[in-house]
Order: structure tokens, then sequence, then C-alpha cells
């Protein structure tokens, strides 16, 4: 028995409903043991408890404690370039030449910005916005994942 054989017979036990099931043959024996969501699921009382109707009693005032102004994300406003491949993030087209682009750089639609390599392709990473480089979220020669943070773009 392969592994595709294996794998297909869990995904039969688990649509199956089993919660358990023993293969045994000449040379190996299996096991497959699975959950029952329903056994396991939890049911939640919600209890009110009865609200006094007694009249308030006068006190001295509280102080009020003065409140803070909710902070504000100070990179809302700019618009991330991710990655669109893992591979590993390069600033320059080759060690010798100057980077792409700096922070303060100004960017139009399809400017190449980075090169990510992956599996010995270099792919030119182009710009979907135009706009000012406001920061390099990434160091040269960095590995990236897909869909990571590589710069901050200002649209204005």
């Amino acid at each position: 028995m392969d592994i595709r054989e294996i794998q297909n017979l869990i995904k039969f036990v688990a649509k199956s409903g089993a919660t358990e099931v023993k293969l045994e043959m000449d040379d190996f024996k299996i096991t497959i043991k699975t959950t029952n969501e329903e056994a396991e699921s939890t049911t939640t009382y919600v209890q009110q408890v009865p609200v006094s109707t007694a009249l308030p009693q006068a006190s001295a005032p509280q102080p009020v404690a003065p409140t803070a102004p909710p902070e504000v994300d100070e990179n809302a406003k700019y618009i991330t370039v991710k990655s669109p491949i893992i591979g590993t993030f390069y600033r320059k087209p080759a060690p010798d030449k100057p980077v792409f682009v700096e922070v303060g750089s100004t960017i139009s639609k399809g400017d190449v910005v980075c090169v990510i390599e992956a599996m010995k392709l270099f792919n030119e990473i182009e710009s979907e916005i135009a706009g000012k480089i406001v920061k390099v979220l990434v160091d040269d020669s960095s590995p990236v994942e897909f869909d990571q943070p590589l710069f901050l773009v200002d649209p204005s």
C-alpha cells in the first residue's frame, strides 16, 4: 500500500463518519482514528442575573480619568507593495548596479521596484501603483514569503 492509497483511505474514513478503523494486512497494520465534532461540541448556557431596582444612593462624585485619544496607525494612509511570490528579495538588478528605488523615490505604475529570485529565476516586481516610496520593509538579500509587505508607498 503506497502513501496515496493511505491518504485516500484517511479521507474516506473522515467522510464516512466512522471514529476508528483498523486495517491489518500481511506486512503492516493501520489504525485511523477520527474525532466526532458533534460529540466534542459544547453547549453554553447564558444566565441572566436579576438587577436590583433599589434607588441609587447619593455619593461623592468620582473623578473621571482622562481618556487617551485612540491610536491612529500612521501607516494606514500608505499602500503596501507585497511580494507576489516566495523567494529572495534583491533591491538591485546586479551587485554592481544601483538600487531600483530608495526612500523618497517617485514611482509610476509599471516601474520595477525590486527583483525576487525563485528557483534560479530573477523575477522583476513591478509597481501596481504610482506614488512615493516611504519605507523599505525588507533587507536586501533576505528571504520573503508570498504576500509579505515589501514597501510602503504614499499614493498622494
